[in-house]
């Protein structure tokens, strides 16, 4: 087979297959949005299973109550949420996240939210007559922020059951995105609560863009035996979904791009885990735990994938930044990136670093793919002149060819191979930069003021572009003509696709072109200096 034609053609076929999924992805109509769906009415009262003992009696379609339109709400706000918690339900509505901004100037990240958008923590007990997120829960008299010199701020509220009262107290520390969610249940009968993510399946505005689409969002689970478990929204409304249900550790999450919030049992106590369909494309995910002398508590998890940080929280959780099927060297990967950083302090600068070491690591593989097009380059004309003998004979040409490859040493498959070898990691570093919260928002120098966006001023792309073109002529000529369109057309189609990538990717691609085309130039001086004195 003719090297020339198949190494750009393997290339730009693959990377061009990459480009335009993520493309078709990124450009995917977004759904319209819709009316805030009536939460009181449509989420259903988790139940245990046959396994599980089950409670006094579960509440049913026909006991659900209207919503609660008088229902009141706290605002509270530390040094990293400002939080908003309702009477209807108890539940947590709202959950900004101050130190991250979302994605307009001026506006905060909003990871809770009821409006057209609906993400919701929910919590309850089990049983007819208990409290749940139906209910209509008192909000006790508290602070509304960080008192000076405290660490934590506790929000209580209650609900009676014949005479008695069960307390649910969200506590919120200082420098913490980890949310502690007790019920104390003391003179009720409870034998359950569950603790749940109700979330509809609509992507974030603004959240995710530049290709973020792509990667995964909806419920995920972890336990020691099953692992991670990522479940699609789609399966659960199709009732295929497959998750672990029953175990005595594990945690339950709902993932997006960039964040997380999880529920995460405390201890060594059996657990059921589920995930739900529960109308009007909303979803809810979580866990059934049982109430233990009166009381119950979780913590929960809800902020950035900071990698590093979640792996401290709970086993497993770092688990839930995606790294497409290629996690095995991207967390590699990411790690050596964190590294260097933490000597750098620069992201940017990290990647520029990064992409130094993965050239030098694959120095030998690339030096004798250049090695090969630069053979391809001396022989250039005598293969330009057997297609001209025997260009009406496909098969006395290929032979003609296989001998000329033989006489020069020329392995038609020499240039191909090492980039085939190096693909995978060129993937697997893609998706570690697509996945990592660290770039959003991470400055590099001058107009780069944000990684995990496009360049505004589209200077890197067009950089990028031009070290493309520069390789492509540094590449042998095609000698069939529409190759060589195609290879020419490679710099514009990339350029285009690189206008709207994030600058951190764009970096990475061009200080990698870079250090091709300085390696690729000094190999083929070398090569075309010493066939020159050999032909003299």
């Amino acid at each position: 087979m003719d090297n020339r034609r198949l190494i750009p053609l393997v290339v730009f076929a693959f990377s061009l297959f990459m480009l335009w999924d993520a493309w078709q992805k990124f450009n995917a109509p977004k759904a319209p949005p819709v009316a805030a769906p009536q939460i009181a009415s449509t989420s259903a009262v988790p139940t245990p299973s046959a396994s599980v003992p089950a409670p006094v009696s579960s509440l049913t379609g026909d006991t659900t109550p209207a919503a609660d339109t008088a229902a009141k709400a706290r605002e509270i706000s530390t040094d990293l949420f400002k939080a908003t918690i309702s009477e209807q339900g108890g539940d947590l509505v709202h959950l900004e996240l101050l130190a991250h901004h979302g994605g307009i100037e001026g506006k905060n990240l909003v990871l809770f939210d009821q409006g057209q958008h609906t993400y919701l923590g929910q919590s309850g007990l089990i049983g007819e007559g208990l409290p749940n997120h139906k209910t209509h829960w008192q909000l006790q008299p508290g602070p509304t922020g960080l008192a000076p010199g405290r660490d934590s701020l506790q929000v209580r509220l209650t609900a009676d059951v014949n005479g008695a009262h069960v307390i649910k107290t969200y506590t919120f520390h200082k420098d913490s995105y980890l949310i502690g969610v007790t019920l104390d249940t003391d003179g009720v009968n409870a034998g359950y609560a569950y603790f749940q993510m109700l979330r509809d399946d609509r992507a974030v505005e603004g959240e995710g863009g530049h290709f973020g689409a792509s990667t995964f969002t909806g419920p995920a689970f972890y336990t020691e035996e099953e692992k991670f478990q990522k479940v699609k929204f789609e399966d659960i409304a199709k009732g295929k979904a497959k998750h672990v249900t029953q175990a005595e550790d594990g945690w339950v999450a709902m993932v997006q791009h960039y964040f997380v919030s999880a529920w995460l049992p405390e201890g060594k106590v059996k657990r059921e885990f589920y995930a739900r369909k529960v109308g009007n494309d909303l979803y809810a995910a979580g866990v059934i735990l049982p109430v233990e002398k009166g009381k119950v508590s979780i913590q929960l998890y809800a902020g950035p994938q900071e990698q590093d940080k979640l792996k401290a929280i709970a086993p497993g959780l770092q688990l839930v930044v995606d790294y497409g099927w290629l996690a095995v060297i991207a967390q590699p990967i990411f790690w050596l990136l964190q590294m260097i950083h933490g000597v750098i302090g620069n992201w940017g600068w990290s990647i520029i670093v990064l992409t130094v070491l993965i050239k030098l690591a694959f120095f030998p593989l690339s030096a004798a793919s250049y090695r090969s097009m630069a053979k391809m380059r001396l022989v250039t004309p005598k293969l330009m002149k057997l297609k001209e003998t025997y260009g009406d004979d496909r098969m006395r040409l290929n032979q003609e060819m296989m001998e000329l490859y033989k006489k020069e040493k020329i392995n038609p498959l020499g240039g191909c191979l090492p980039i085939l070898i190096q693909i995978p990691v060129f993937i697997a570093l893609y998706w570690t930069l697509l996945g990592a919260v660290e770039m959003r928002g991470a400055p590099w120098l001058g107009w780069i003021t944000d990684l995990s966006v496009k360049d505004p001023y589209f200077v890197l792309p067009l950089i990028m572009g031009a070290t493309m073109l520069i390789q492509t002529r540094l590449n042998p000529t095609p000698p069939d003509p529409v190759q060589a369109k195609v290879m020419l057309v490679m710099p514009v189609v990339f350029t285009f696709m690189f206008l709207w990538f994030p600058a951190g990717l764009v970096l990475y691609w061009t200080v990698n072109n870079l250090l091709s085309i300085a390696q690729q130039w000094q190999i083929t001086r070398m090569i075309e200096g010493g066939g020159k004195k050999q032909s003299a």
